[in-house]
């Protein structure tokens, strides 16, 4: 029986391995002042597990990020190593990020309705940009990014439905001293970590339309950043998301479902400068008072719509696998998301409740 069970294990870490694996790793992009990530609603992931369970999610995510298909001009710079904010107005020849996030999400039911959750990523940032005619500028970023906490409390628990209310906060744990090139920090948004903490609270709410068959979810979340000690502060963010989970066989359960995010701007405390061209081609201050000044282009709005499958593999877990396709999208000029991809797996063990 144990020796069935490692078997198992090992069959069903390498399954994971090779949806990894399987991902595309096309040529590395950059973004100038942000870039957004991937977001789709997990159940388990989302949910307060039973008094004494361990719920483990394992997974990755794919997200590129592209400059919009009428190109960009005005995308700006920050320096937050100098305390620079450079306004720019120069043909941008390429500019892309790709993001690829591994992450471990752990939550633990303390009571029925209290319960602890634990995200760790690991964050892997490829980027690539050229303005005009200027040389090729790359970087390569990776390593563990800010780990979140979180509270959770099932506010309304009953056989059909749930309402759960929760409070994440995010340490700067991940890496915020990467130089793209020697002596230069590299620009705060293509950072793994943020360099600061982070607060957010959310709620997620599902009810069995029909029972052990149809359900539907709702969940959101506002995220609020602190300012680092370079005097960089990523924007708010504000997160909808609502969709349908459809059993069509025992072990095969299809998702779909709608996100919405909205980011405010970064802000940085910095002196502004306007690069012009020839025949000066440099930086030229406009005001030298260190102030706190948002980063333009640094907002956006975005709706994508997200499709994908649940898979239960014997009963020892879980694998899924997702796609989120644009809908709306203003970045404001600057780059945006294109069609991302999650993959997963979900694995719960029981141990004796602590209460």
């Amino acid at each position: 029986m144990r020796k069935t069970a490692v078997q198992r294990s090992l069959r069903l870490v390498a399954v994971f391995l090779l949806m990894l694996i399987a991902v595309r790793t096309e040529s590395p992009a950059e973004a100038s002042c942000g870039s957004a990530s991937c977001f789709v609603v997990i159940g388990s992931q989302q949910q307060v597990s039973p008094a004494g369970v361990f719920t483990v999610n394992l997974s990755y995510t794919y997200t590129p990020n592209e400059i919009p298909p009428t190109g960009a001009s005005t995308i700006p710079f920050s320096n937050q190593q100098t305390k620079q904010l450079i306004l720019a107005n120069s043909n941008v020849t390429q500019l892309s990020t790709l993001v690829r996030i591994a992450t471990l999400d752990v939550n633990y039911g303390l009571t029925e309705r209290i319960g602890l959750a634990l995200l760790v990523p690991y964050r892997y940032v490829t980027a690539i940009g050229q303005v005009g005619a200027g040389a090729v500028a790359s970087s390569d970023d990776r390593g563990i990014g800010d780990v979140m906490g979180k509270f959770k409390y099932n506010l309304l628990p009953t056989l059909r439905s749930m309402v759960v209310l929760e409070m994440g906060v995010y340490f700067p744990t991940g890496d915020y001293g990467h130089e793209g090139a020697p002596g230069q920090l590299l620009e705060s948004s293509l950072q793994v970590g943020k360099g600061a903490f982070g607060f957010q609270p959310g709620f997620y709410q599902t009810y069995e339309v029909l029972p052990h068959r149809l359900n539907q979810f709702l969940s959101g979340h506002w995220r609020y950043n602190l300012r680092n000690s370079d005097g960089y502060r990523t924007g708010q963010e504000y997160a909808l998301n609502t969709g349908l989970n459809l059993v069509t066989l025992p072990w095969l359960t299809f998702t779909t479902q709608f996100n919405f995010r909205y980011k405010t701007m970064d802000n940085i405390e910095a002196a502004l400068f306007e690069f012009q061209g020839a025949p000066l081609n440099r930086a030229v201050l406009l005001d030298g008072n260190i102030l706190n000044r948002p980063i333009p282009t640094t907002n956006s709005t975005y709706l994508a719509f997200s499709a994908g499958v649940v898979v239960n593999v014997f009963d020892y877990g879980q694998l899924y696998a997702i796609a989120q396709l644009p809908i709306y999208r203003d970045f404001n000029g600057n780059l945006q998301q294109d069609t991302g991809y999650v993959f997963g797996m979900t694995k719960s063990f029981a141990t004796t409740p602590l209460f």
